[in-house]
């Protein structure tokens, strides 16, 4: 046979077990978009509540979405509603004119957040490191609605970590632990209050360090993945 034909064969074989070597790579690809369901509890922090974590716990439960850039970082957008109760008889501090206040508040909570991944998170391309788990932390911005009284309606900043693991290929499900921020100091306002809330209670204006009520969630939650990236072997 002419060596001409023989390397052009050579080539082609070879060309065809690169092709058949992306190909296969190519079906378990990642995926660019998540969107799914999530349930926890609920909890206040705030001038009736300053340390103890899971007091008078409420439901929380809604949907998330995520938009993965890369397997490190990833947008997130959530919309969950929840509902969160406190006494200012738990508090160790006494407030002025013997305040008591006691009350139970549902919310809306609608952010989006920017998430890092602490390892490259895929179930696939294991040559580039990839876990099919990682924790990861997360901030951002949002808004809380919160109903069951007066109206109260202001932004709030997310901090939060969490872990996800990846069941199989589209499947994640994860837990996370965030608090939500408020830039407002009325959130304890009960229904039928007549104005009366902790807003304040020492006559200290608030500020973004000082006063400000907040909430916290711990969250599960179960995704599934979908829209197919090109595949990174082959680009």
């Amino acid at each position: 046979m002419d060596p001409a034909i023989k390397q052009k064969k050579l080539c082609f074989s070879l060309f065809l077990i690169v092709a058949l070597f992306c190909v296969n790579e190519a079906k378990p690809q990642e995926y660019r978009h998540e969107a799914g369901g999530t349930l926890g509890t609920s909890f206040y922090l705030g001038d009736a509540n300053r340390t103890r974590l899971y007091l008078h716990p409420g439901f929380s439960g809604g949907m998330i979405y995520r938009y993965n850039l890369n397997f490190h970082w990833a947008i997130k957008a959530n919309l969950v509603a929840g509902q969160v109760s406190g006494n200012s008889a738990d508090a160790a501090n006494v407030f002025p004119f013997e305040q008591q206040l006691s009350f139970v508040r549902s919310f809306i909570d609608l952010g989006g957040q920017l998430e890092f991944n602490f390892l490259p998170f895929s179930d696939k391309f294991s040559y580039k490191g990839a876990k099919p788990y990682t924790p990861y932390i997360f901030t951002g911005a949002g808004t809380t609605l919160a109903m069951s009284g007066e109206p109260f309606f202001y932004a709030h900043i997310p901090v939060g970590i969490g872990f996800k693991y990846k069941i199989q290929e589209r499947l994640n499900v994860g837990l996370e632990f965030s608090f939500r921020k408020l830039f407002g100091d009325d959130f304890e306002m009960p229904e039928n209050s007549a104005g009366r809330s902790l807003d304040a209670p020492y006559g200290i204006k608030s500020s973004i360090l000082k006063n400000q009520d907040g909430y916290s969630l711990t969250m599960v939650f179960l995704t599934w993945d979908f829209e197919i990236r090109k595949d990174p072997c082959c680009e």
